[in-house]
Formats: structure tokens, C-alpha cells, sequence
């Protein structure tokens, strides 16, 4: 007897590969969209005749967009699908050898801050035809290995796809871990460039549409009864909303739970705007760039509910800012790797579907009145403190070079609820953590799980091609900017109206900053020229940072003072191209304005010095160290 046939297609392996993403999708709540929307790609010997052949066939099947630097790929992938909600993601090809090790940096970024991105980096060849070949990499104790291993502790899978079949299983792999919210992060499928090429004849069952479906898991009953016990008998409790409450969806959740309760919430960089910002429980950003109030609250909470959190250095202040004797923590989270944190009681489940149990089973239950009426007068005085430091007038004149929170001001006069601002690293960081007046879930975009300079502007760009329409700012310094302006260009060819504002402070504020206050004396910090006895203290570098914006194809405004930059961002708002606004702060001892840190950060600093700095500096370590515990 005769088996019947099953039909087949025969394809190469890059062209199977474009062909099987183009049907995969996502569904949540009833919600479905592609998975993987666009391929980013930058080619060369391993992947011009592969999968960029391939993408040239398919055309919209799965549509292209041209990148100028391979990590600033990886970086617009994952603003994109975080503005997404992690449901939908790109895909970023790349050739062999620099640009593969390239990836690196992204995929290292995107798989902490578990955002989906799939990267396909050219590999040597597998039948090794000739050995080697352009920009193999020979390794004498091992003949499979290639540069693109370096991938492999950054990518939440890993495979090397040497025969055509084997395709098959990589690819469903692959994909259910783009699309699973406990797994994701940056998924590598290594492609040697003969085997993309090669024919094979697929299974037309491979190529059929594929709907992913995102679970809401709902809390087990008995750990949703141990967190809720702890929140009834806590009398000082703390909301702490990670990045977790964003990906979920869960804002109405947490609203609705902060409501009922009275309990405060407090943000990390990932979950500020999970509570608009002049909602009564919302206290600002938590730890080293956290605000007084919330950090105050920190020190003395008996019960801190983390939701959607990963407990960052920042956000514990390096486990010294919770710092009650008595201090138990119930964290909420989709992944039980960050439930079980901190010995907390762990509440496994989808933060939305968890946040909507718990308010049930504490019905009835609020804070006492005393514990709200406080942190309500701490949120009064900390906006006070930012209402000063945003204030264009701080004695010097509205005509003076603006303070960096001064820079935060005047774009919080213009922008609406529908603005996105993106950051990264740096010193801005830390005055929008503290300063910046959230007022939509999505407007707040830091990138501070791996804080990696470089981001903001093709992040930037991934946030608007996730979100036509609306308003975007990369909020970026010159040490940021001098890394990886290239992006420019992809938003100029594109057509995507991006806002820069690029603020000249001639060098790196944050880390001269650090370096002060851990002994360094901001060695090396500054961009100046060298003066005689060899430090870069001389004059300011002669560079023109907006000059080199418009060379690239931006249109540029300059702005001096404050009242300049009012117009100027008011402008760079309604334009419809993309638009710089080039700002100088104030030098860098004075170059945020805004209230100092509020908490502590574990930098480890000299033990033995023989400059006296140094030596006090660690003297003032020993101090805040001496308050690191252990929660167990």
C-alpha cells in the first residue's frame, strides 16, 4: 500500500525561514498580531545571497528596513516590541563576522530586560568547503566553533542551523520563546552562509498560520492566601511596580489595587507610568534615583509588594534601603526566578490576572489614615522640589544657559499624553526617575536594565514605527550621541519624525559625578583637551554636535537659553520631519539641577589610597555599607 504524498515546497533554507515567520502570530485577550513584523538587516558575504535574497523575494511578506549599525538594530528591535508589549517583535540579519560579534551589545540588552528581538547573524561555512574563509574565526580546539558563540550567554535560546531540516524544530523553538513572557529575550538562530542557500523541500505544513497564545497564568490559591494575609496584617505596606505591570497591561489592575487599599506606589525605571503621576498613591521612582518620599517609605515599610520587579541595585539601593526590622516582601511576577526574590512570598502569575486577585481577596482592607495623610504631604514636598528645579528662573535669569532639569521642564511644558520620551544612560536617567511628571503608560521609555549608551536614538525609532503618530523624543548627551549617531540616517530615509534633543555638557556627566564621589576626582571624565600635567582639564573641545546632526540629514535648532528651548521643542513637536534641538547645559558640577540621590549605590571604592580624596571616600563607603543586609 501506498502512502499518499504530502505536498511539500521547495525553498532554500533563508527562504523557508522568511516564509515560516511571516505566518506566526500572537494572541492575547482576543488581541492577534504578527509576531515577528519586520526584519532589520545590514549585508554582506554571509547573508547577501541568503537571507537577503530571500527578504528581496518575499517582499511584504515580511517587510525591510535598512539599518548603519548592527547593535543600533538590535537597540530600534527592542524599542519596538516593548512598545509592543513584547507581542510583537523584529527581526535583525546580519553577515558574518563584525557584524555578527555586533549583535552582542543588543542581544545582551534585550534578553535583560526580557524583550523578544530574533536575530539571524550569517555563520562560516557548515560543509567547510574552504577552511577558512573572510572573517572566520579559527579556534585550534574546536573546529565548530565561530564568533557567533559569543551570542550564546546573551540569547535565552541558541541554535546553528547546519542542514536544512533542521530548520524545522529550531524554528517553532525559536518562536515560542520570542512569545512565551517568562522565556523571552533575544532568540539567535546562527545561519551558515551555504546552508541558507541550499534547497530543501519543506512540508507545506510548516508554512501555515501559527497563533501563539500569551497566558495570563492565574495565582495559585494558596500562595494568593499567604499574600494576601500579608497585606492585611502589614501596617506600612509599599507597592513597588516593575516593568512587569507595563508587558501585562495591568495599569487598570494596579489603579483599581491602589485605590481600594491606600497602599503607595513607587516605580522602577521599567514601571514608572504605572500610575499616572498625580494619582494620590503614586510617589515617584524608588531607590538610589528614587524620590524622598518613596525612599522614605522604603526605610520604614513592613510589607514590600514587588510586581513585575527584578529587584535591580538601583531599586534595593544596593539591600540597604529597606531597611524595618521587621521588612517581608510578596513579589507578584509572571517568572518564578523573580518571585522568589529577597525570600519574599512568592505570587506566581500574570500581573494583571494577580493584581485583579489580590484586590479581591483583600476586599474591605485600606492603610490606616495616618500612614496615607503621610505619604500624601511627602508626594506635596517632593513635587514642590521638582515644580524648583524645573523653574527657568533660579536667580541667574530667564536669558542663562539652562540647568539639564531645566532642560526637563521646558519639555514638560510642551508635551502631551501621547509623547514618548526614550532614554538610556547617563545623567538623565537619574533627574527623569526623580523629576519627570508621567501621564500615560507608555510615555516613560528608560532602558535601565543594561543602561547601554547608544539606545535611545534607534530606540526611538523602534517606538515609532511601533506607534505611528505620536510623538517621539530621544533624549540624548554628547557622550551618548558621540557613540552611535548613525541612526540619523535611518530616520531621515525613512521618513520617521523623530525628536532629538542633544544636550552638550562636554562629557560624562553622570560617571564625572560617580567619580567625585568615589575618590576619582573625574579622571577622565570630561571631553577637554589635555592640559600640561597630562589630565583632560584644558579647554572644551571644539566640536559642533549640531553641525554634525545636520550633515546627517536632520533639521537642527539651536537653543541658548531656556526661553529658546521652550520654542524650540515647541516647534521640533509639530514638525513632521525629523528635528534635533541642540542645547548646551550648564558645565558639568552643575549639570542636573535636580535634587541629589536619595539613596545609596554600591560602587566599591579604593581600600587603600595615598589621595586624599580617595581616602575619604572610602571612609564615607565603609559608612553606607556598614547598613547592606542579607533578607532571608
Amino acid at each position: 500500500m501506498t502512502r499518499p504524498s504530502r505536498p511539500t515546497r521547495r525553498l532554500t533554507v533563508a527562504q523557508a525561514l522568511v516564509a515560516f515567520l511571516a505566518h506566526q502570530y500572537t494572541e492575547r485577550d482576543g488581541c492577534r498580531q504578527r509576531l515577528v513584523a519586520a526584519c532589520w538587516g545590514i549585508f554582506g558575504h554571509g547573508n547577501v545571497a541568503g537571507i537577503g535574497q530571500a527578504l528581496l523575494e518575499t517582499g511584504d511578506g515580511l517587510p525591510y528596513l535598512q539599518g548603519r549599525n548592527e547593535q543600533a538594530m538590535v537597540h530600534a528591535a527592542v524599542g519596538y516590541a516593548r512598545h509592543r508589549d513584547r507581542l510583537s517583535a523584529h527581526a535583525v540579519t546580519t553577515s558574518i563576522g563584525p557584524g555578527a560579534t555586533n549583535l552582542v551589545t543588543g542581544a545582551a540588552l534585550a534578553t535583560i530586560n526580557r524583550i523578544p528581538v530574533l536575530l539571524l547573524p550569517g555563520d562560516t561555512f557548515a560543509g567547510r568547503p574552504a577552511d577558512p574563509v573572510l572573517q572566520q574565526l579559527e579556534h585550534p580546539g574546536a573546529g565548530d566553533v565561530s564568533v557567533n558563540d559569543c551570542l550564546r550567554p546573551v540569547s535565552r535560546y541558541f541554535d546553528r542551523i547546519v542542514r536544512p531540516e533542521a530548520l524545522i524544530p529550531a524554528a517553532l523553538t525559536a518562536v515560542r520563546v520570542l512569545a512565551d513572557p517568562v522565556e523571552t529575550g533575544a532568540v539567535t538562530l546562527a545561519l551558515p552562509q551555504d546552508v541558507q542557500a541550499e534547497a530543501y523541500d519543506w512540508p507545506e505544513e510548516f508554512f501555515a498560520d501559527r497563533v501563539w497564545h500569551v497566558r495570563r497564568p492565574a495565582p495559585d490559591p494558596a500562595e494568593l492566601a499567604a499574600a494576601a494575609r500579608a497585606v492585611r496584617a502589614a501596617r506600612r505596606p509599599l507597592l513597588i511596580a516593575g516593568g512587569g505591570v507595563h508587558h501585562s497591561e495591568a495599569e487598570d489592575a494596579l489603579r483599581a489595587f491602589a485605590d481600594a487599599t491606600g497602599i503607595p506606589v513607587a516605580s522602577t525605571q521599567a514601571g514608572k507610568g504605572s500610575l499616572r503621576h498625580d494619582h494620590p498613591a503614586d510617589v515617584g521612582g524608588i531607590g538610589h534615583t528614587g524620590t524622598a518620599v518613596a525612599d522614605a517609605l522604603a526605610r520604614a515599610a513592613d510589607l514590600v509588594i514587588g510586581v513585575g520587579t527584578r529587584y535591580s541595585d538601583f531599586t534595593t539601593a544596593s539591600a540597604t534601603l529597606f531597611a524595618a526590622p521587621d521588612v517581608r516582601f510578596v513579589n507578584l511576577n509572571i517568572a518564578p526566578y523573580d518571585a522568589h526574590k529577597l525570600a519574599g512570598l512568592p505570587l506566581v502569575a500574570d500581573a494583571r490576572s494577580g493584581l485583579e486577585a489580590l484586590t479581591e481577596a483583600v476586599a474591605g482592607h485600606r492603610v490606616p489614615d495616618a500612614y496615607a495623610s503621610a505619604y500624601t504631604a511627602g508626594k506635596a514636598e517632593w513635587e514642590t522640589a521638582v515644580a524648583r528645579a524645573y523653574a527657568p528662573d533660579d536667580g541667574r535669569g530667564d536669558g542663562a544657559r539652562p540647568t539639564q532639569a531645566q532642560v526637563l521642564g521646558a519639555l514638560d511644558s510642551v508635551v502631551g499624553d501621547e509623547d514618548v520620551i526614550v532614554n538610556a544612560a547617563g545623567s538623565l536617567p537619574g533627574d527623569l526617575h526623580k523629576l519627570w511628571r508621567t501621564r500615560s503608560r507608555r510615555q516613560y521609555h528608560l532602558e535601565y536594565g543594561y543602561s547601554c549608551m547608544g539606545y535611545e536614538i534607534p530606540g526611538a525609532i523602534g517606538v515609532a514605527l511601533a506607534d505611528p503618530g505620536s510623538p517621539v523624543w530621544a533624549l540624548v548627551g554628547d557622550g551618548t550621541y558621540l557613540m552611535m549617531p548613525t541612526e540619523l540616517v535611518t530616520a531621515v530615509q525613512e521618513g520617521i519624525p523623530v525628536k532629538v534633543i542633544l544636550v552638550q555638557n562636554h562629557g560624562y556627566a553622570s560617571i564625572g559625578g560617580l567619580s567625585e564621589a568615589v575618590g576619582g576626582e573625574r579622571f577622565g571624565t570630561a571631553y577637554r583637551f589635555r592640559a600640561p600635567d597630562g589630565t583632560y582639564t584644558g579647554a572644551p573641545l571644539p566640536v559642533d554636535l549640531a553641525a554634525n546632526a545636520a550633515s546627517l540629514g536632520m533639521s537642527v535648532l539651536r537653543a541658548r537659553t531656556a526661553r529658546e528651548l521652550r520654542a524650540a521643542l515647541a516647534e521640533a513637536r509639530g514638525s513632521d520631519r525629523p528635528t534635533c534641538v541642540y542645547v548646551e547645559t550648564e558645565t558639568a558640577d552643575t549639570v542636573s539641577g535636580a535634587p541629589p540621590a536619595q539613596a545609596w549605590w554600591d560602587v566599591p571604592v579604593a581600600e587603600t589610597a595615598t589621595r586624599p580624596a580617595a581616602v575619604s571616600a572610602r571612609e564615607e563607603y565603609d559608612r553606607n555599607a556598614a547598613a547592606r543586609r542579607r533578607y532571608l
